[in-house]
C-alpha cells in the first residue's frame, strides 16, 4: 500500500495527515486512500498524546472526489455482485467517514482548494471546516450530474446543516460554493487567509477537545423541519413534479437522493446512513449511471488530455489569433480567444461588419461586469486584445487563424487565397464549417498540409465541444497544434476523419430528417415534438427547425446538392420544408415555421395537418421514442462502420455535448452497449418493419451481435489505417 497521506504530531499533539496522493495532479478516493485513511484514523485513536487531528491537502486542491475512472470500471464489474457484497462496496467510504466522525477524537477540515464530491463529504464528516479564503475553494456535491448520489453521506449530512430546502438545489442541480458563500450558509465554519489556514483549525481543535457532531447530541431536530413538517412536505410534492417536466424520469439519480432525504430525515443517522446506501446500490445496478460516469467524465476527459493528440510533437500555445468573419460565430470565438489571453485580429468585409464582432464580446462582458462574475477592468482587458479590421497584412506574425465566413465554398476559397498571400509558413488555419469537406476546402490553399477543421457551436462562447476534422493532407503536427489550441480555450475536442457532414451534423441530422418526414407521414405533430422531448431530447425537431431557420435549412440542402450533385440524396425532410419555404413560412425569425409565433408564444401551425393530414391510428408513444434514439444511434454506428469516427467516446462526447443527445444514455455507443448489441438489433428491425429500411441496424451492427462484441469492451472494429480513412474520405 502506498503512502498517500503523511501523519505528523506535534508538541501540542494535534496530530496533521497531509493527503498527497503520488503520481497524481490531484488527489481523488479510491481503495488505497480509504485504506491510507483509515490506518491514519486508528492512529489517532490509539495515541494518547493526540487531542485531535486535522484533515489537509498538500496539492493546490484538497481533494477532488472519488477516481471515477476506476470508478468506471467497478460500476461495470459490480453488475454481477450479490446485493449484499454491491451494498458493502457502495456503503465502504460512508462507514469510513462515519469512523471518523465517531472515534472519539475532533478531526478539523483545513481546506485549501476545491473539495468535491467525496472530497467534502470527508469534509462534512470533520467537526469543524475552516477554508482558505482564496478563489480556488470551491465545495460542492456534484455526483448527480454523473447520474449518481453522494453515497458517503453527502444526502444525510447536508440535509442535517442546511435543512432539507436548503440542501435541495446542491444536491438535486449539483451546486457548488466559494468559500465565502459556504461560510455564509453554514456549510463552513471559518474563513481565514491562506497561510493561517492550520494554525486556525489547530486553535479550534485545542479549545474543542470533546466535540461531537450536532447530529450526534440527544435531541438534534433538522433545521427547518423534517419532511413531514407543513413548511417542508410541499417542497417534496412539488420537487416530485419538478422531476418528471425536467427529466420525465429519465434520470433516476434526482428521484434517488429525493427518496434518501425524505426517509433519511425520519431515521438516525446510522440507519439514514444505510438508506443513502441502498439508493446508492440501486443506481449503480442501472446503465443510466455508467454510462454518464464513462461519457461525462472519463471519455471527457481523455479527449480534454488530448487522447487524439500525436506524439513527439512540442506543445503549442496560441500568441496571435487571425479570426476571418465577425458574425456571431467569429464573434464569439474572438471573445473565448481573448478571454484566455490571446491577441486577436478580428477581420471582415468592411469595418462596420468587424465593430459588430467585437460589440457582441462587449455585450458578454458587460453582463459578466453586472452579474459580479467579472470586473470593468478584466473586460477592458480582455476587449483591448481584440481589434477590429479589414486588414490581413496584420496577420503576418499570426500563429493560427480560424475562418468562419458563409458556408459557400467559393467565399471561404476567396478568404484562404487571400490569407495564403500573408500569413506565415507556420500558421495553421482552420476553417470553421458543419459540413463541407475540409479536403475540398484545402484545395485553395498551396499548403494543405496546415489546413484542418474546427467545427465550433453556436454560441460558441458558451457551447462546450469543438469537432476537430482532419483532412486527407492534415499534417500531425497541424493537429497536434489544433488539439493545444482547443485546449488553450478551455473547450472539448472529438476528432473526426474528414466527410461530408463529419459526424455531429449528420448524426443531429438523421433525427431532424427522420422526425420532419413523421410529418409527411401523418404522424400528429405535437405527438412527435412531445416524444422527442420524452425521450431526453432538449428541444422537440420542429421546433429547433424554426430556430435554426427553414429558410437556411433549404438553401444549405440546395448548396449540398449543387457541390455533390453525384452523391448528394435529398433527405425525407426536404419536400416538407421546401413547401413550408414557398409558403414564406421561413421560421422563427419570421414569425412562423412549423409554428405560428406572437407576442404569447408560439402554437403549431394549424395549416400543418390541411397539409399533412393526420393518420386515423397513431402510433404509440413508445414506438417513436425509440425511433427517435435509435434513428441517430444507428447514424452514429455508420459514421464508425465508415472510419469517419475514430473511437466510440468521440461519438458519445459529441453527440450530447454538440448536439444535445440525452445525457442520461452515455451516448449513442453507450446506448447500444447498455441494451445490448443483440436486444438494440432486433429492436433496430422491428422498428424499421413499422416505419421504413433507414431504421435498419448496418452491418457494423449485426456483425457485432453476432461475434458478442460490445463498443466498450471487446474491440468493436479496428480504426482503419491512414490510407483507408483518406480513400474513404475521397
Amino acid at each position: 500500500m502506498q503512502d498517500i497521506i503523511r501523519y505528523a504530531v506535534d508538541a501540542d499533539g494535534i496530530a496533521t495527515l497531509t493527503i498527497d496522493y503520488p503520481g497524481k495532479t490531484m488527489n481523488v478516493i479510491d481503495g488505497d486512500f480509504m485504506n491510507n485513511l483509515s490506518s491514519c484514523i486508528d492512529r489517532v485513536v490509539a495515541d494518547a498524546n493526540v487531542k485531535g487531528a486535522i484533515l489537509t491537502s498538500a496539492k493546490d486542491a484538497f481533494v477532488a472526489g472519488a477516481d471515477l475512472i476506476a470508478m468506471e470500471a467497478n460500476l461495470d464489474s459490480m453488475t454481477n455482485d450479490s446485493v449484499e457484497v454491491l451494498f458493502e462496496k457502495c456503503a465502504s467510504l460512508s462507514m469510513l467517514v462515519r469512523k471518523m466522525e465517531t472515534c472519539g477524537k475532533p478531526f478539523a477540515a483545513a481546506i485549501n482548494g476545491v473539495a468535491m464530491g467525496g472530497g467534502f463529504e470527508l469534509c462534512l464528516g470533520c467537526h469543524y471546516r475552516v477554508a482558505a479564503n482564496s478563489p480556488s475553494v470551491l465545495v460542492g456535491l456534484p455526483e448527480v450530474q454523473v447520474g449518481l448520489l453522494p453515497a458517503a453521506g453527502g444526502t444525510q449530512r447536508l440535509m442535517r446543516i442546511l435543512g432539507i430546502m436548503g440542501a435541495m438545489p446542491y444536491l438535486l442541480e449539483g451546486k457548488h460554493a466559494t468559500a465565502a458563500k459556504a461560510k455564509e450558509i453554514g456549510l463552513i465554519h471559518e474563513v481565514v487567509e491562506p497561510e493561517a489556514l492550520l494554525s486556525a483549525a489547530k486553535k479550534w481543535l485545542i479549545e474543542t477537545p470533546n466535540a461531537v457532531q450536532p447530529w450526534d447530541v440527544k435531541g438534534f431536530k433538522i433545521p427547518g423541519g423534517g419532511p413531514l413538517d407543513p413548511r417542508v412536505a410541499p417542497s417534496f410534492v412539488v420537487g416530485n413534479t419538478m422531476l418528471q417536466a425536467n427529466t420525465y424520469h429519465n434520470l433516476p439519480a434526482p428521484l434517488a437522493i429525493q427518496s434518501c432525504l425524505y426517509e433519511g430525515a425520519q431515521l438516525p443517522i446510522d440507519k439514514a446512513l444505510r438508506i443513502e446506501s441502498k439508493y446508492m446500490a440501486t443506481l449503480t445496478r442501472g446503465t443510466v449511471s455508467r454510462a454518464m460516469v464513462r461519457t461525462l467524465f472519463v471519455n471527457k476527459s481523455k479527449a480534454e488530455k488530448g487522447m487524439h493528440r500525436p506524439a513527439n510533437i512540442p506543445a503549442f500555445k496560441s500568441k496571435k489569433l487571425g479570426m476571418i468573419g465577425a458574425g456571431m460565430m467569429g464573434g464569439g470565438i474572438a471573445l473565448i480567444a481573448a478571454q484566455r489571453g490571446i491577441q486577436v485580429v478580428l477581420i471582415d468585409r468592411d469595418q462596420s461588419a468587424a465593430e459588430k464582432g467585437k460589440a457582441h464580446a462587449e455585450k458578454v462582458l458587460k453582463r459578466l461586469v453586472e452579474k459580479g462574475h467579472s470586473t470593468p477592468e478584466k473586460a477592458d482587458g480582455i476587449l483591448a486584445l481584440i481589434t477590429p479590421t479589414t486588414d490581413y497584412n496584420m496577420l503576418k506574425d499570426a500563429d493560427m487563424v480560424v475562418e468562419a465566413v458563409f458556408e459557400d465554398r467559393a467565399i471561404k476559397a476567396e478568404v484562404t487565397k487571400r490569407l495564403d498571400a500573408v500569413l506565415p509558413t507556420h500558421c495553421v488555419v482552420a476553417t470553421n464549417t458543419s459540413a463541407l469537406p475540409i479536403s475540398l476546402l484545402a484545395k485553395a490553399t498551396s499548403r494543405p498540409d496546415k489546413f484542418i477543421g474546427l467545427h465550433f457551436f453556436s454560441p460558441a462562447d458558451r457551447m462546450p465541444l469543438v469537432e476537430v476534422i482532419r483532412g486527407n493532407q492534415t499534417s500531425d503536427e497541424t493537429l497536434a497544434k489544433a488539439l493545444d489550441f482547443v485546449a488553450q480555450l478551455k473547450k472539448t475536442p472529438i476528432v473526426v476523419n474528414d466527410s461530408r457532414g463529419f459526424f455531429t451534423s449528420r448524426f443531429i441530422g438523421a433525427f431532424i430528417d427522420d422526425a420532419i418526414g413523421m410529418v409527411a407521414e401523418g404522424i400528429a405533430p405535437a405527438l412527435i415534438e412531445n416524444c422527442a422531448r420524452h425521450a431526453g431530447m432538449p428541444v422537440g425537431p420542429l421546433a429547433i427547425t424554426d430556430e435554426l431557420s427553414i429558410e437556411l435549412s433549404v438553401h444549405a440542402g440546395e448548396a449540398q446538392a449543387r457541390e455533390f450533385p453525384d452523391t448528394y440524396k435529398p433527405g425525407r425532410s426536404v419536400p416538407i420544408l421546401k413547401k413550408l419555404f414557398d409558403l414564406g413560412r421561413l421560421g422563427k425569425k419570421g414569425g412562423k415555421g412549423f409554428y405560428d409565433y406572437d407576442s404569447t408564444g408560439k402554437q403549431i401551425w394549424k395549416g400543418l395537418a390541411d397539409n399533412y393530414p393526420l393518420k386515423a391510428q397513431q402510433p404509440n408513444a413508445h414506438d417513436l421514442k425509440q425511433r427517435i434514439l435509435y434513428v441517430q444511434a444507428i447514424e452514429a454506428a455508420r459514421a464508425m462502420e465508415e472510419g469517419v469516427l475514430l473511437a466510440p467516446a468521440d461519438g458519445d462526447v459529441g453527440a450530447i455535448l454538440g448536439v444535445g443527445f440525452p445525457a442520461y444514455t452515455g451516448g449513442p455507443f453507450c446506448y447500444v452497449d447498455g441494451i445490448g448489441l443483440p436486444n438494440f438489433v432486433k429492436e433496430a428491425d422491428r422498428l424499421a418493419d413499422l416505419f421504413g429500411d433507414h431504421l435498419r441496424p448496418p452491418t457494423l451492427l449485426r456483425n457485432m451481435a453476432a461475434n458478442g462484441q460490445t463498443f466498450y469492451g471487446h474491440t468493436a472494429r479496428p480504426v482503419p489505417s491512414r490510407q483507408t480513412q483518406v480513400a474513404q474520405a475521397e
